[in-house]
């Protein structure tokens, strides 16, 4: 494991532990609210695992939050600007795709944004559930080509395309093709006066 990748893991292991306090769940709690065993939320919230994208995303759903939230620093920045040397780079151990936050920390604003740079023939499924407040989220495609479906709607976007959904089931990615695939996800959590 690389120093960049325990540092990684160690920001995670705070914001689950953080995320988890604050909603007051125990780990058995969230373990029975998100599908995932109570030996390995201890694992990743004492930073000793690196979990794969679709063990993140059923820990966000079951904390209630986006994907992105688990990558941001425990501790809330002022800073209006993230620098792309303050980015984080986190590769997902099982489909190898790479996910950098390019928002700023710190929850001044509803909306986050993420780059993915997706393998070629790579794969992942997200068994995304309904979430409060409601999650919103476009893909948008800056380079090749993705297959995303959500629910039972597969929708294939080239480059320059986009879209809109909620987070509200499940969604899967795929790169059908053999070049690297690059795309933007912007994701909004709105209160329901905005829905």
């Amino acid at each position: 494991m690389t120093e960049q990748t325990a540092s990684l893991n160690d920001r995670i292991a705070a914001r689950v532990r953080e995320l988890r306090a604050a909603r007051g769940l125990s780990l058995d709690a969230l373990a029975t609210h998100c599908g995932v065993s109570r030996s390995m939320i201890s694992l990743i919230e004492r930073g000793e695992s690196s979990p794969t994208a679709v063990l993140l995303e059923k820990l966000a759903t079951g904390l209630g939050v986006a994907l992105a939230s688990l990558f941001e620093p425990p501790q809330a920045s002022d800073d209006p600007v993230a620098r792309l040397a303050d980015q984080p780079l986190w590769r997902d151990p099982h489909s190898g795709y790479v996910r950098r936050n390019v928002s700023p920390a710190g929850g001044s604003s509803p909306i986050q944004i993420v780059e993915v740079a997706f393998p070629a023939k790579a794969r992942v499924a997200y068994e995304s559930g309904a979430r409060e407040p409601r999650i919103h989220q476009q893909v948008w495609v800056l380079e090749n080509t993705i297959e995303v479906t959500v629910g039972d709607a597969t929708h294939r976007l080239e480059a320059g395309d986009c879209l809109a959904h909620v987070l509200d089931r499940p969604v899967s990615y795929h790169n059908p093709t053999r070049s690297l695939t690059r795309y933007a996800v912007v994701i909004a959590s709105l209160p329901s006066a905005w829905r």
